[in-house]
């Protein structure tokens, strides 16, 4: 899963993609002439795992994953009024989600193109920005469809499907509401990708503050976007220290929790995904799937030859297991249950799969 990073010039963007990543991209630079897209694999924090990892004392721990893009370039086309760009769209368009910046620090050395720092200024500039850029695509299918359907085309049933998808978008476009308030099934979900609709992605927000904490209150258009702070500047600093140092540092700042973590954790709930858990000598690992994922989706999270030879998933909760200290408690106890193709995995469930072959 791959989230977008944007902003307009001088958020500090790349700031918090450094915070989250780990990277050193170079900061401070008001717009890249060139569009690029930077991307890095960041583990999710889960102390979950490092439970289990502490009880198996496994020869290798994985951790869940997000990807976070810096779309570079991108930041000068949004601060314009000339509109985005075909390349920009098509790196947008392959995001499974994007994370806004915007920008709560003042810093005479890097002055706000706006003259103020406001960020629900910003904010709702590029929300409007998404709103626009939707309905001129879904106003260009529905001509689209309209043309076809009057020339009596072969997949005229297709297009009768569409039309009032495309109308019921319009109309929430129309009253400033993102796609994503919409409800649709996954086949319908499917089908909409490939046209670049930006409202129907997941949002994150991510206040960027400096030393001192933003006192108002940052808040979203969009009622299904997710908003979370960070100290850009001090967490990227943070983020290239040992652990213990990170630790010092983060207490000298008052930082209970970094807003890295917070928006790692975002991230991964915005996406709508969950974790279920594979455990063992060799290997304790967090697996990621779909909420309301089976555990046939399950097994073949972990290898399609397990999906084809599916038997049974042994699962058992990962606070029972927890609580009653190893596999073979939770089977006297009766917690470890066999469960077919059709069981709807829940958060945090440990599964081993019996398959053939």
């Amino acid at each position: 899963m791959q989230i977008g990073i944007i902003g307009l010039p001088l958020s500090g963007k790349t700031t918090i993609f450094n915070a989250l990543t780990k990277a050193k991209r170079a900061t401070g630079v008001a717009g890249a002439s060139k569009l690029e897209v930077f991307t890095a694999a960041v583990n999710v924090p889960d102390v979950r795992v490092d439970t289990l990892s502490a009880m198996f004392n496994p020869r290798k721990t994985v951790y869940a994953q997000v990807r976070y893009s810096d779309i570079s370039g991108s930041e000068r086309e949004m601060s314009t009024t000339q509109g985005i760009s075909g390349p920009l769209m098509n790196a947008l368009a392959t995001m499974d989600a994007l994370a806004i910046v915007v920008r709560a620090f003042s810093d005479e050395s890097v002055p706000h193109p706006n003259n103020s720092v406001d960020p629900n200024r910003d904010l709702h500039q590029l929300e409007s920005e998404f709103l626009l850029l939707d309905m001129v695509a879904v106003e260009k299918r529905l001509q689209k469809i309209d043309e076809s359907l009057k020339k009596g085309v072969r997949d005229k049933d297709l297009l009768n499907r569409e039309l009032p998808l495309f109308q019921q978008m319009r109309t929430a476009l129309e009253q400033e509401q993102p796609i994503s308030t919409l409800h649709f099934d996954e086949e319908q979900i499917r089908g909409l990708r490939g046209y670049g609709l930006m409202t129907i992605k997941p949002m994150l927000v991510i206040v960027n503050e400096g030393d001192e904490a933003w006192s108002a209150p940052v808040t979203s258009g969009y009622a299904t976007t997710a908003v979370v702070t960070m100290k850009g500047k001090v967490e990227a600093e943070i983020a290239e220290l040992p652990p213990d140092e990170a630790k010092a540092f983060l207490t000298d700042f008052g930082i209970d929790e970094p807003g890295l973590t917070k928006a790692l954790r975002t991230s991964y709930d915005i996406l709508g995904l969950q974790s279920f858990f594979t455990v063992g000598e060799d290997e304790v690992r967090a697996w990621t799937v779909r909420r309301g994922a089976t555990a046939l989706e399950c097994a073949g999270a972990v290898h399609t030859d397990i999906m084809k030879g599916f038997i049974r998933a042994e699962t058992v909760s990962y606070d029972d297991l927890v609580t009653l200290g190893s596999m073979a408690a939770a089977r006297d106890k009766g917690r470890l249950r066999l469960e077919g193709k059709d069981y709807v995995a829940a958060d945090g469930d440990i599964m081993h799969f019996r398959h053939s072959g």
